[in-house]
């Protein structure tokens, strides 16, 4: 009786998911229905390891949640018009968004599902999660350059000014978990990704490398 009941109960679930599909294609350009397909676009893209730790940060879509859990908003939203340039990051012109950074997991460790920054785009009056960041200042890196999903942090960097000190040299690693991203998944910046024009948002130019320093 139990195995026919959830059965039964996951019968319901996809009726009613198709139901609100159907919906959702009886209204021509739905934003809903936009969001949905961009973010099944990325979630196509991404790897086994990229699924489950989407799946373990899912709930950080609501931002107070995060900053419930530590998270805490850098205010500021960050975009690179100009992209990269020689001696700078190799950025593709484009936005970050919105970082939200939580001081606690800040360390040599790198967890799949405890990013350093939570990245959201603003959308309206709403916060949407677009990509996770693992972040390791240089001096608190292990001697190695640090690594997560089989892939190398990037850098060592200048700190993003001015929402960071330049002197704050780092590694980073931005992941586009919620958003396609036509400059790739990894890429530190989305072409896709747009700040209002006025209030908190700033126009960078890409941080400058700098040496590895051994310690």
């Amino acid at each position: 009786m139990y195995q026919m009941a959830s059965h039964s109960l996951t019968l319901g679930r996809i009726v009613a998911l198709l139901a609100l599909v159907a919906t959702l294609l009886a209204v021509p350009g739905s934003p809903i229905l936009a969001q949905a397909r961009a973010e099944a676009v990325a979630l196509s893209a991404l790897s086994p390891e990229l699924v489950t730790a989407r799946a373990a940060l899912d709930k950080y879509r609501d931002p107070v949640l995060a900053v419930h859990d530590g998270y805490f908003s850098t205010v500021g939203c960050i975009e690179y018009p100009e992209g990269g340039r020689e001696g700078t990051m190799q950025y593709a012109p484009g936005g970050m968004g919105v970082h939200f950074l939580n001081l606690q997991l800040i360390g040599p460790t790198m967890d799949p599902a405890k990013p350093q920054v939570l990245i959201y785009e603003p959308d309206g009056n709403k916060l949407r999660l677009v990509a996770a960041e693992w972040f390791v200042p240089v001096d608190a890196s292990a001697p190695s350059r640090p690594t997560i999903f089989g892939k190398q942090l990037e850098g060592p960097m200048e700190g993003h000014h001015p929402l960071m000190p330049a002197g704050l040299h780092h590694y980073d690693l931005h992941v586009w978990l919620w958003k396609d991203n036509p400059a790739g998944i990894f890429s530190p910046t989305n072409p896709a990704v747009k700040c209002p024009k006025g209030g908190y948002s700033f126009a960078e130019p890409a941080p400058k490398l700098v040496e590895h320093q051994s310690h």
